[in-house]
């Protein structure tokens, strides 16, 4: 008797009397996904100055919604603000209307954006087999991957991609056209891939398989709803694709091959020497999956087997045919990857129309999967009867809720669970130093630390590696420009050149590692700055030639004298004292 109760709980497809058990598995999918995120705004809030790695990009501008003085003609500021999506920045700006701050809202709109995800989620499973198991594991598993990824937790454009595309999805089972609709807009005007994969998606529900060939739809209400939905997809779009940005033309994808910032390890890795199954699979911008995990949620692209076998499995009978969907989310990603191959840089990243969305298809995929061997395992026991017959063996049953278990649970035995990948400020006495000058102040460094400084000090900088994209060929002539100036400045033993470089950009203060002078300086930073530096060749060749050789920087001469502050690692220049006479 127990064994049948527990057979219906986990496994019984919804009927009538079956609304506490629907509650009972969604509120469980909420409970997981508030644990998760909870765990995540704790870390968002361990310190006063935390961000998240990305949101350093796409948020720090977004501080002159509550105070326009700030980053004012600050070249990575409006770079950053061209290239954000209308909606995204409206958004962000309308919070900031309310009195939301832009960082604070990136701490707080992870947690909305996941509980969001996994309520369509769960609908979407649901819809496919109406199993309320399967709509948990299904939510489960996508949280998994969400959380060991920082998509969600980053709050930039990304982030929208699973709300909306799941709310899509939902909506289009359900056949409720103006919310549908309605997604597809938001999918346009926040993160545009999404869009492109919806239209690829009701493009191909206009076919149907059957008796082994592909034949058209005959509905009439088919065509008119994916031709409302593509226009819909192409005015949301509009706006971002007629924006004429002062940084462009895009770069060529010859000229990216001719660019050492396209390289492996650099700060935007694209290409790989020798090594196309990377960058065809895991490269970070041009990869079909290149961020993995978790394991058990590839086990979905084994469902078609079980399909197959319906006999052996016969919960399949109760998978509607709208399961057709995740292969036409799959066909519609795969068609957007390789068009953004063939169109490199023109259709964003590659990996942009794969990871998202097939994230989703596995983990629905995977947690039909898990319920159907459950339920194979539930029919496969038999208990003794009466004149000794012998039952069949509890072992399948016992390892199948092994699985469930390792499944549910697989995520809290790892150290790094969950990755939101925020990035806690060191230097708090720099940042408010920073934060009583005046707003325009202007700070040159070559040090790791600069990458904070526009997000936590809220003062501009020179240049540094977090703002050094290379795809618009104007702002990155002047990112390079700037770097090879700012190298050749520090390790000069010109004083003259020092103060050209000066006054050539209007720096006010020059921020310095304290062994920025020493042979050894170059070995021991940072590896990812000290990639990003050595990538602005001749100039840091040739300052690490001169550091060696025993070259005494005309800087170097200014450190005490100069010094406006001092903590940890660091050293502040005040620019003004460098370019008095006499010095």
């Amino acid at each position: 008797m127990l064994i049948k109760r527990l057979h219906e709980f986990f496994t019984a497809p919804i009927s009538t009397n079956s609304r506490p058990r629907v509650i009972f598995w969604f509120v469980l999918s909420l409970t997981f996904a508030t644990i998760y995120a909870s765990q995540v705004l704790q870390k968002a809030f361990s310190s006063e100055y935390v961000a998240q790695d990305d949101a350093r990009q796409f948020v720090f501008w977004m501080q002159r919604f509550v105070d326009r003085e700030l980053l004012r003609n600050d070249l990575m500021a409006e770079y950053y603000q061209s290239i954000t999506p209308p909606g995204f920045a409206s958004f962000y700006w309308l919070m900031a209307v309310i009195g939301v701050a832009p960082l604070l809202l990136s701490k707080i709109l992870p947690m909305i954006l996941g509980l969001v995800t996994t309520v369509y989620v769960f609908g979407v499973s649901m819809e496919i087999l109406p199993v309320p198991a399967a709509g948990f594991l299904s939510a489960l598993l996508l949280n998994h991957s969400m959380w060991m990824r920082n998509d969600v937790s980053s709050a930039t454009p990304k982030a929208f991609a699973y709300p909306l595309f799941a709310a899509f999805l939902y909506y289009l089972l359900r056949r409720s056209w103006i919310p549908t609709l309605v997604a597809i807009a938001l999918q346009g005007l926040f993160f545009a891939p999404m869009a492109f994969i919806s239209g690829g998606v009701l493009l191909l529900r206009l076919l149907n398989w059957s008796k082994g060939r592909l034949t058209l739809s005959r509905d009439r209400k088919d065509y008119l709803f994916s031709v409302t939905g593509l226009g819909v997809a192409f005015l949301s779009l509009l706006p971002y694709a007629l924006a004429s940005s002062k940084f462009g033309p895009l770069i060529t994808i010859s000229q990216a091959k001719l660019i050492p910032d396209f390289m492996a390890g650099a700060r935007v890795s694209f290409f790989y020497d020798n090594n196309p199954l990377r960058y065809w699979f895991a490269g970070p911008e041009t990869g079909i999956f290149p961020y993995v995990g978790p394991a058990q949620i590839f086990i979905g692209i084994l469902l078609p087997v079980l399909l197959a076998f319906p006999s052996r499995f016969p919960l399949t009978s109760q998978v509607a045919s709208k399961i057709k969907v995740l292969g036409e989310i799959a066909i519609a990603s795969f068609g957007m990857f390789f068009a953004a191959h063939l169109l490199m840089f023109k259709l964003y990243g590659p990996s942009r129309y794969t990871q998202h969305s097939l994230r989703i298809v596995f983990a629905i995929a995977s947690a039909i999967l898990l319920i159907l061997l459950m339920d194979a395992a539930f029919r496969f026991y038999r208990p003794p009867v009466a004149g000794g017959l012998r039952g069949v063996s509890l072992l399948p049953l016992i390892f199948s809720f092994l699985i469930l278990f390792a499944v549910i649970f697989y995520p809290n035995s790892l150290r790094f669970f969950p990755r939101p990948g925020y990035v806690v400020g060191e230097v708090p006495e720099l940042y408010k130093f920073l934060q009583q000058q005046p707003k325009d102040s202007l700070v040159a460094s070559l040090s790791l630390e600069a990458n904070n400084l526009p997000t936590f000090a809220q003062r501009p900088i020179l240049v540094a590696r977090e703002y050094s994209l290379p795809f618009h060929t104007k702002y990155y002539a002047q990112i390079r420009q700037r770097v090879m100036d700012l190298i050749n400045a520090q390790y000069n033993p010109n004083i003259n050149q020092v103060r050209q470089f000066i006054q050539k950009y209007g720096v006010d203060f020059w921020l310095l590692d304290s062994s920025a002078f020493t042979p050894e300086y170059f070995n021991e930073m940072d590896s990812a700055n000290r990639r990003w530096i050595e990538l602005y060749q001749p100039a840091a060749k040739e300052a690490i030639l001169r550091l060696e050789q025993g070259t005494i920087p005309a800087l170097s001469k200014f450190v005490d004298r100069c010094s406006v502050f001092e903590g940890g690692d660091l050293i502040m220049l005040k620019a003004e004292c460098i370019q008095k006479p006499g010095f």
